[in-house]
């Protein structure tokens, strides 16, 4: 273990460094937008200068000590949707105090997280996780991102004139369509050098955030209004109602202290569910990860940080999508590599073979966490002040459609527009691909009825909702939709010891007792279906086991 920690702060490269600026972007500038939000929406309590010290003070700390460094935290768009909810019923439901009733939501939701990791339920949970509900939290992430965009443009036209609200539309589709060419630099051979293109494609979203931050302070655009991002002038907290970062949470009345508890428990679950599935796809097998992830240590830090937040007065963090597996793109390269293989002749032999892996590495994580961290001084805080909201507003259509792009569920509505005869061909356990675009409507409209529920007062309970679409799927859609065709498109998000797995075991068992049993009663030479049924529910697992390309585990 000590030498893995070692070698996680040994790797250092260009492509290292370049990633550390990609993920600084693109969690810095959704965060605060998503500060933006939640300025507004938690009557001033939360500001920029709480978002950029929880992302930091928590990427650091989990950059130091987590298991796991591929993962990366932030403040996410469903924990501001739940804030912004709970907010509402604490000040016109319940006429308590906002934050010593979120300190102490946080404070539970901390020893929770103490008792998840103690009890290791990463691998009494998540091995009943398919990819069914980690691709519609996925794409209700990309459903919030888009939203937030068209609710910064709506405020820009409340608070702007008309023709600085219309460059306000330009300056998001600009920052958005900039972004998204750049992002294709790498496809643009023979055009400039290959290290230009490549520079060009891994700082996209920076150099797109840059232009369109400084455009409106050149010529006559300086004369427009700009809608900026609210912050402190000084190390202080937003609300002038605070002097220091710390909430008196032992002031609150003892029965909402206990009442705490219920937000806090689905805190816990949308944290554990979130940082979960950020932890597994930002390490699945296209990614070529050889150290071995942490989930529990990392869940027990992950409390240690959110009750810590509580504390300070803070948004918590958690693991991000789509920055984590977007972190581990960014950090692919090619390898060669020594396999042994055994020729035709039967004599093993030596083959080096190029292979794409991520740098397993420290640095990236710590790096962009500690650059946010720098920016609650009020010098780098008046910079943050320079942007217009905007350009927020197009970074969230580019983070949206980043997480939208890598989603099988849009792959998968393609197919839905596509004639039958332009269609991949199905394996032959597959018999038609109408199951298919059965289950992906299935998808796709859940997903729609929890992002409703988000803007409803019910808001705070959709985490429960996305917990319960896995006994939604284990219980109920494996009598609607048959087991090849849930094979081909819903994989496991965790592979070893599924409870598919505990029902072939299960069925091999059965079957030799009856073979054993057939063979006390009828002699020798007869039992031999079970060894046939053996071999066919052993193919159908590995046929399983090879995935479908267009699966996210």
């Amino acid at each position: 273990m000590p030498r893995r920690y070692i070698s996680d702060w040994t790797t250092f490269n260009q492509l290292v460094f370049a990633s550390a600026v990609y993920v600084f972007f693109t969690n810095l500038l959704p965060g605060i937008t998503f500060a933006s939000d939640l300025y507004v929406f938690t009557g001033q309590n939360w500001g920029t200068i709480e978002v950029v010290l929880s992302i930091g003070l928590s990427g650091v700390i989990f950059a130091l000590f987590s298991i796991q460094p591929l993962t990366i935290l932030g403040v996410t768009g469903p924990f501001s949707v739940l804030a912004e909810n709970i907010y509402s019923l604490c000040i016109h439901s319940f006429k308590i105090p906002f934050l010593p009733f979120m300190a102490w939501s946080l404070i539970h939701a901390g020893w929770m997280h103490y008792i998840l990791a103690i009890v290791n339920a990463h691998d009494w949970t998540m091995r009943y996780v398919t990819n069914f509900s980690g691709e519609i939290f996925s794409l209700l992430n990309s459903i919030i991102y888009f939203h937030k965009a068209v609710q910064e443009l709506q405020r820009a036209h409340d608070a702007l004139d008309f023709a600085s609200f219309l460059y306000a539309v330009i300056g998001a589709i600009g920052t958005f369509i900039l972004a998204l060419f750049l992002a294709s630099a790498e496809g643009w051979k023979p055009l400039f050098h290959r290290y230009i293109r490549m520079g060009l494609m891994e700082y996209a979203a920076a150099i797109s955030i840059i232009v369109f931050i400084g455009i409106p302070y050149c010529g006559e655009l300086a004369m427009l209004n700009k809608d900026t991002l609210q912050i402190s002038t000084s190390f202080r907290p937003s609300s002038p109602d605070r002097n220091v970062f710390f909430v008196k949470f032992w002031e609150l009345p003892i029965e909402w202290i206990f009442a705490a508890i219920i937000p806090g428990a689905i805190i816990t679950v949308l944290f554990f569910f979130d940082h979960e599935i950020s932890s597994i796809i930002c390490t699945i097998d296209r990614y070529g990860t050889k150290k071995p992830g942490g989930f529990a240590l990392d869940i027990a830090i992950l409390g240690t940080t959110t009750a810590l937040c509580g504390i300070l007065g803070i948004p918590p963090s958690n693991g991000l999508l789509p920055q984590a597996p977007l972190h581990s793109e960014s950090l692919l390269h090619d390898e060669n590599e020594s396999v042994q293989v055994i020729g035709a002749d039967g004599q093993e032999r030596t083959e080096r073979r190029v292979v794409r892996r991520v740098y397993e590495q420290r640095w990236s994580a710590f790096l962009q966490a500690g650059g946010i961290l720098i920016f609650i001084s009020p010098p780098f805080q008046h910079v943050l002040g320079l942007t217009p909201t905007s350009v927020l507003a197009g970074l969230f259509m580019f983070m949206g459609e980043q997480s939208l792009s890598v989603n099988p569920i849009l792959y998968r509505t393609f197919y839905i527009l596509t004639p039958p005869s332009e269609l991949p061909e199905l394996p032959k356990t597959v018999s038609s691909y109408w199951p298919i675009h059965a289950y992906t409507l299935t998808q796709i409209t859940m997903t729609v009825v929890i992002f409703i529920v988000t803007l409803t007062v019910a808001g705070p309970a959709f985490p429960v909702i996305i917990i319960a679409l896995v006994p939604i799927r284990l219980l109920l859609m494996k009598k609607i939709w048959n087991r090849e065709t849930l094979r081909f498109v819903d994989a496991w998000a965790c592979r070893d010891g599924t409870p598919e797995d505990d029902e072939d075991r299960k069925l091999v068992e059965k079957n030799l007792q009856r073979e054993r049993h057939t063979d006390e009663e009828s002699g020798p030479g007869q039992g031999q279906s079970s060894g046939v049924e053996m071999a066919e529910i052993n193919a159908e697992k590995s046929q399983s086991e090879g995935g479908h390309p267009t699966s996210v585990g």
